[in-house]
């Protein structure tokens, strides 16, 4: 199975730590973000990876390489700018191919054991997985809900939020037939709720949207009271 890194962004809500720094990374309990999701797919069984690049992309290169020292073979998906998360994997496509991947936001970090994501097998019918976490303060209203492992939009039911990571049929955004150059991956989710093709997970451990200073330092905190 395959996995593809989001590490293009701007991350214009972080700075001033990011105006020399690409989000995944900023370090956190010791390492960069990156390193945790590139540790947590080899461990997974994961071989091979793609990473989209845009701001900073040399920095993520040089630091992730070939992959190699992580125990995987690493792919560079460059754009010419961020093409959000779904004009990404669109542009990505020749590289993931047609089976389903794992689809991680560079700027999230999780204790969720990755390979039980991809169990049991994801169904012909079914466009994908998506992981979900109870809505953090920052979120309250959540984004989906989820009635008997389906995705869906109803807002009067009990909502979740969208934790970044996911199982994806690459048919998901190459089949999407309002795709443009640039655009978000919700866009494309959509009509597959509708649809009624796309299964949720909800995850109860430990999740962090790294999207600002404030939740990083938080993310620091909370892994140093673990570690030490």
């Amino acid at each position: 199975m395959k996995a593809m890194i989001l590490a293009a962004g701007l991350g214009k809500r972080m700075r001033p730590l990011t105006d020399h720094t690409p989000k995944p990374l900023l370090a956190v309990g010791g390492k960069p973000l990156l390193q945790y999701h590139l540790e947590a797919l080899a461990q997974a069984g994961v071989r091979e990876v793609i990473i989209n690049t845009a701001y900073l992309a040399e920095k993520i290169e040089q630091f992730a390489g070939d992959g190699n020292r992580f125990g995987l073979a690493i792919h560079y998906s460059r754009e010419p700018e961020p093409l959000e998360t779904g004009g990404a994997i669109y542009r990505a496509l020749p590289l993931l191919g047609e089976a389903p991947f794992l689809l991680i936001n560079g700027d999230v970090w999780t204790d969720f054991p990755l390979p039980t994501l991809t169990e049991p097998t994801l169904p012909d019918s079914a466009l994908g997985r998506l992981l979900l976490v109870p809505n953090p303060t920052f979120h309250p209203r959540g984004d989906f809900s989820l009635s008997a492992s389906r995705v869906g939009l109803a807002t009067d039911a009990e909502r979740y939020t969208f934790t970044g990571v996911s199982l994806l049929r690459p048919a998901l955004v190459a089949r999407y037939p309002e795709r443009r150059s640039v655009f978000p991956l919700l866009e494309a989710l959509r009509p597959a709720i509708e649809a009624g093709q796309l299964e949720g997970r909800v995850h109860h451990g430990q999740w962090s949207d790294v999207g600002t200073p404030e939740r990083l330092s938080q993310l620091e905190q909370q892994l140093q009271s673990t570690t030490g």
